[in-house]
């Protein structure tokens, strides 16, 4: 079996191949448009193409039985969601799974999640087998978010069922070694609990040494401190969409699909905060 894997150069898809590396029999291709930045993994193969420009793609997915297909965040998201599956039609690649957004809908309070409903819908009347999964807030969005004794967020009151990036990675190399079981269905990935950044701060005192509280950030800050950090004008537009959503009770749930598919329960706020407490503080 040969396994495409999209955005490769990124935290999930990254964490995918690793997870991948190790099962056998699977053949591990990798999407990247700038082959220095490849990911050093062995055994995974590189292939250079950007699904941007749809000329590039017929070599790099030439031979591909499975497509993990993850885009870049981004108002041309849909763009290269739609190059990718005529590629992969034309390629007879026989499943994709598409790594999409929590609560992807056409009435999704986010641009970001209307975007993504468009794409899943292609996909579903593609004609190629499918599953479509949809993750929680990552975990690791809040690496650097400590500075001093204080977590900064900006999601209000809110309570998330937030997910471990390792566990999405885990959960999407179960369901691209065993598509068939999957085809046509469609999962939302969360952790175990949903937790307020208050919960989350109390967790991350032991962590640190030191008791650690939760800031709520205004909309403003938020937008402009991600601006003067280099983040396109339109993703921290977007985030700013989603930390409304969040704060008004929007991410307040959890799902069973992760230990239904993988057999084990996923992993809880706590353990994320010991495995990356060298990384929680801004540098």
């Amino acid at each position: 079996m040969t396994i495409l894997i999209t955005g490769a150069n990124g935290n999930v898809s990254g964490a995918l191949l690793r997870s991948l590396s190790a099962v056998p029999d699977v053949k591990l291709r990798a999407l990247v448009r700038d082959p220095v930045k490849a990911p050093a993994l062995p055994g995974v193969e590189v292939a250079v193409g950007d699904l941007d420009r749809p000329d590039t793609l017929t070599e790099a997915f030439s031979g591909v039985d499975t497509l993990w297909l993850l885009t870049a965040m981004g108002p041309q998201a849909p763009h290269a969601s739609m190059n990718a599956v005529w590629a992969a039609r034309q390629a007879g690649v026989r499943h994709i799974v598409r790594l999409s957004a929590v609560g992807a809908a056409h009435d999704a309070p986010t641009r970001n999640g209307r975007l993504h409903a468009l794409s899943d819908d292609e996909l579903r009347a593609s004609g190629i087998d499918w599953t479509i999964i949809k993750p929680h807030f990552f975990m690791q969005n809040l690496l650097g978010s400590v500075n001093g004794d204080v977590l900064y967020g900006g999601l209000g009151e809110g309570r998330l069922g937030l997910i471990d990036v390792r566990d999405i990675a885990d959960f999407g190399a179960r369901v691209l070694t065993a598509p068939r079981a999957h085809a046509g269905k469609t999962y939302t990935l969360t952790g175990p609990a949903a937790i307020s950044l208050h919960e989350a701060a109390a967790t991350l005192g032991p962590v640190l040494g030191a008791p650690i509280t939760y800031q709520p950030l205004p909309d403003e800050q938020v937008y402009e401190s991600m601006i003067g950090f280099g983040v396109p004008e339109w993703i921290a537009a977007v985030s700013v969409e989603y930390g409304r959503a969040y704060a008004g009770g929007w991410g307040d749930f959890t799902t069973t699909d992760f230990p239904d598919v993988v057999g084990r329960e996923a992993r809880a706020f706590a353990e994320f905060a010991r495995d990356h407490a060298a990384h929680l503080r801004a540098a």
